[in-house]
């Protein structure tokens, strides 16, 4: 996910008996003069005056809360002192040498040497990394594993570069998540929360470093396995379920922990909302089988994971008035709010329902019966940026404060008419962001230099001197049911792979346009092509259209395959044909509402409920893909996210 909303379950505060783990903000400089507060919550905390040697103890909520006062108040000093810090570790790095910034710190000279670059200018430097060059190219430290992130041009994963110490600096974000939460919600220690977490494939370069999601890396961490006991952070399901690779075992085991301690039940979340909806989907698929199991007190013969296996036994137990009370509801016609009626206690879902993850929203709200949606931090596989500082507020309204010991951030201006960015104009710094206007983020990490990460945001607000965005989209993103997202060339690309299946039929694709239908569990993508048949006696076939669906599933991204194969996440593609001269009308459409005929261009993707059901009323057929695409990880070698 090249920038896409990540969550994981997060300690409410970093115990003090822990070890010690690196922090990334140094104290202000010299010649900054702190407010007293500052200085006396460094002294308090015995802040090491390197910023990679210590992260500060937090002794209980109101001491982070204070933390994030301090940070957020002296943004643009902590930004220098982060800055520094990186660019004094990686002065010998090959890549600022190449730039020639001889050792200099200031962003003066940074942002006048160094180059604002995305992905495919990175990428010879990375992929000698990945092929076992292991001189100081990009980070003065070791590149401990890749995080993988969707979304080259070429439809292969991104490869993020990380050091051992980044897990440290997520964990310290993690850290500020349920003291915020607590302000709001209260009792949350009074009992457990269900979340449903997956790992996912992973893979070696031909270095032989790991290349995985950013959240398999954390599951697969001490610092998540061997986690200290914390009452905000008591899970139903255990361990060795969610590292399960097996999806169908994994979701088994996490549903029956969860319907065992349903009682107890006080918050429920996934990754994103579509996440959320497809555990809700196998309910309604298991219930029988799960019911069964929890009357009998065995595991079902499909759960044939050992290590699910044996941690199972002290879980399981017969209890028939349990299995009773969620036969009822479940074998009920109506699952209007069945989450609630399965977790009585549940106050929350915590989930992703900003950007493409909001079109999910009315569904989540049809189970849940309207509980409150929780969208706590903003990361991705190249940096962890910020947090909700109102997680109770509407999904529409979510803000994301930036964190500015984070990483050091720069913000390219966007036009939000014509959604475009231009290298020609100065990047802006943290601080100095103007309320209403979109950004692209810009990014520098410890092994990522003026990194464009692709994600339009807009700036809502400021808390002290740190802004707050709210996420608008991806940039150039068409399509996105889950963790897959397509682009408009992606797109083109597979629709002229599918159209050459007709030049034998002498039929063209004259126009086509799309959306993520998401009222299905999972949702899939849906194609609308209105076709020229030359000669109506020679139509092409049912047969070839529906092999049609399956050459542009072929045709995207790994990503996108590894969902509809591995993961189940996404459903078949759905080519829908259309009467001719749809897209006039489609056209006609927008002129009616004032649009341009000298500068209208036709949608490539639509959401719009008028214009959804325009396209439908014309569709004359149907075709769904019959088989699955390709993607198989060990034998093209792919890098999974």
């Amino acid at each position: 996910m090249s920038c896409d909303h990540l969550w994981t379950p997060h300690p409410s505060y970093v115990n003090p008996s822990m070890p010690h783990h690196p922090f990334y903000i140094n104290p202000p400089p010299l010649h900054f003069s702190p407010p007293q507060n500052i200085q006396t919550f460094v002294n308090k905390n015995k802040m090491a005056t390197d910023a990679h040697k210590c992260l500060p103890a937090f002794e209980n909520d109101a001491a982070v809360i204070q933390f994030i006062e301090d940070v957020t108040a002296n943004a643009d000093a902590v930004q220098t002192n982060v800055l520094a810090e990186i660019l004094r570790r990686n002065a010998e790095t090959e890549y600022l040498q190449l730039y020639n910034l001889a050792g200099a710190t200031d962003r003066e000279t940074f942002k006048s040497k160094i180059p604002v670059v995305t992905y495919e200018d990175l990428e010879p430097f990375i992929q000698r990394i990945a092929n076992g060059d292991r001189s100081p190219i990009l980070s003065a430290h070791p590149i401990s594993e890749f995080l993988t992130s969707s979304g080259t041009s070429a439809g292969e994963r991104k490869l993020m570069p990380a050091i051992n110490e980044d897990l440290d600096r997520r964990q310290l974000l993690y850290s500020l998540l349920m003291p915020v939460m607590n302000i709001y919600m209260p009792g949350l220690d009074k009992g457990k929360g269900l979340y449903f977490l997956f790992v996912k494939s992973e893979t070696k370069t031909p270095g032989g470093l790991l290349a995985r999601p950013v959240l398999t890396s954390y599951y697969k961490s001490d610092r998540f396995k061997a986690r200290p006991y914390d009452p905000y952070n008591v899970y139903t399901s255990p361990n060795e379920a969610i590292l399960c690779p097996d999806s169908f075992q994994s979701m088994y085991a996490q549903m029956l922990c969860g319907l065992y301690d349903r009682e107890q039940v006080l918050r429920i979340g996934a990754i994103f909302a579509s996440g959320l909806l497809r555990a809700i989907r196998f309910l309604h698929l298991y219930w029988k089988e799960l019911c069964q199991d929890i009357r009998t007190g065995t595991l079902d013969k499909r759960v044939s994971d050992p290590d699910i296996q044996h941690c199972m036994v002290r879980i399981l137990r017969p209890d028939h008035a349990l299995a009773n009370v969620i036969e009822s509801e479940c074998s009920k016609e109506n699952w209007e709010g069945i989450i609630t009626r399965i977790w009585p206690n549940a106050k929350y879902l915590e989930v992703i329902v900003t950007g493409a993850m909001a079109q999910y929203i009315p569904t989540l709200d049809y189970y849940s019966g309207g509980l409150p949606k929780v969208c706590t931090m903003y990361a991705s596989s190249e940096c962890y940026f910020g947090i909700n500082l109102n997680p109770l507020c509407e999904p529409s309204e979510v803000s994301y404060t930036i964190m500015p010991n984070m990483a050091y951030f720069e913000f390219l201006p966007c036009d939000p008419h014509s959604g475009s960015t231009s290298n020609n104009v100065s990047l802006v710094d943290l601080v100095n962001v103007e309320i209403g206007k979109e950004y692209e983020l810009v990014i520098t990490t410890y092994a990522l230099y003026r990194y464009r990460v692709g994600d339009i945001l807009r700036v809502t607000g400021f808390h002290n001197s740190a802004p707050k965005f709210h996420f608008v989209r991806r940039k150039g993103v068409l399509l996105s049911i889950d963790s897959d997202k397509t682009t408009e060339p992606e797109l083109q690309s597979a629709i002229d792979n599918a159209s050459k299946l007709l030049n034998r039929f002498d039929t063209n694709v004259v126009e086509y346009t799309s959306y993520a239908d998401t009222r299905s569990i999972p949702g899939h993508y849906v194609i609308f092509w209105e076709l020229l048949v030359k000669d109506p006696t020679n139509y092409p076939t049912d047969e070839v259209l529906e092999q049609c669906c399956l050459v542009m599933e072929e045709s995207l991204n790994s990503v996108y395959r590894q969902g509809r194969v591995e993961c189940k996440s996404i459903g078949p593609l759905e080519l829908r044909v259309v009467k001719n001269g749809t897209f006039e009308c489609l056209m006609d459409h927008a002129l009616s509402r004032g649009a341009s005929i000298n500068q209208y261009k036709v949608p490539r993707c639509v959401s719009y409920t008028p214009i959804m059901e325009l396209l439908d009323s014309r569709v004359v057929a149907s075709y769904f893909s019959r088989s699955l695409p390709q993607w198989d990880q060990k034998a093209t070698g792919e890098v999974v996210v």
